[in-house]
């Protein structure tokens, strides 16, 4: 009995077992490598098609400093935004979800010196890994189609990864809490709208003020800010509040989702 309520707790006694499932997801999308790479198309379909296309018919764009870019450069950060979020959620909700329901890998990974907190790190720092190599990739495309203005893009990489961070700890909590496949619906009634309005297309000046505050507290929003501010160089002190928000979110997702991990396998 105090083995197990050793195990439940999520403060890790020893630091890097999570390391081993990495290890274990490496190898295994070693031999589907194809379907890896293909998680990089999404985004860079959704820039040619809108953020090239549509841009024809937008013109050059305006931001709230007063700054012009082109419709491009304005949609392409919120694109490396939505894709990190999109691509931290489908590996911390579907995939693990189906290790832990039918697999039942993380039983066989508990019967071993691992913990649940050990499965959380591992799992969230393979998405980080995954998302990091998707975002690096979609940058140097912005960099070809000169939708970059400013050295700080090279920071819009580190905080890809926070945005995957935030979203692979939140979706791995959430998913311990999914009964059937069925409430993966609720997953994307929640993603899609943040995708669509979180000054994704268009500032968020636009909406009125009800609206824009709650688009503004949305975690897809910070994101979305962050990237853009790095790529147009438009820094200030108040995006390290952005910063925070997905560093918090992240950080609680992955309490929540060890603690439950115990409870649901260490029965």
């Amino acid at each position: 009995m105090t083995t197990i309520a050793a195990r439940v707790v999520p403060v890790p006694v020893r630091l890097g077992g999570g390391r081993h499932l990495v290890e274990r997801n490496f190898l295994l999308y070693r031999r589907s490598w194809v379907v890896f790479i293909s998680g990089f198309f999404e985004p860079v379909f959704y820039l040619l098609s809108i953020g090239v296309g549509v841009a024809h018919l937008v013109g050059a764009f305006t931001l709230s400093d007063g700054t012009k870019i082109a419709y491009a450069a304005f949609v392409a950060p919120a694109m490396l935004a939505s894709s990190a979020m999109n691509g931290a959620i489908f590996d911390s909700t579907y995939n693990i979800f189906f290790r832990m329901k039918y697999a039942k890998l993380y039983d066989s990974i508990l019967a071993t010196p691992l913990r649940p907190w050990d499965v959380a790190t591992g799992e969230v720092t393979w998405a980080l890994l995954r998302g990091a190599i998707y975002s690096a990739m979609f940058i140097v495309v912005m960099l070809i189609m000169g939708l970059v203005s400013s050295w700080w893009a090279l920071v819009a990489l580190p905080a890809a990864v926070l945005i995957g961070f935030a979203f692979a700890g939140a979706g791995m909590a959430l998913t311990t809490f999914m009964r059937s496949w069925q409430d993966f619906e609720f997953v994307q009634l929640t993603i899609m709208p943040m995708f669509l309005f979180s000054a994704t297309f268009y500032p968020v000046e636009t909406y009125p003020g009800a609206i824009r505050w709650l688009v503004e507290i949305t975690p897809l929003y910070q994101g979305v800010v962050l990237e853009r501010a790095f790529s147009t160089g438009n820094v200030s002190w108040f995006l390290l509040i952005h910063a925070f928000y997905l560093a918090a979110m992240g950080t609680f997702g992955m309490y929540v989702a060890s603690r439950r991990l115990g409870k649901l396998l260490l029965k």
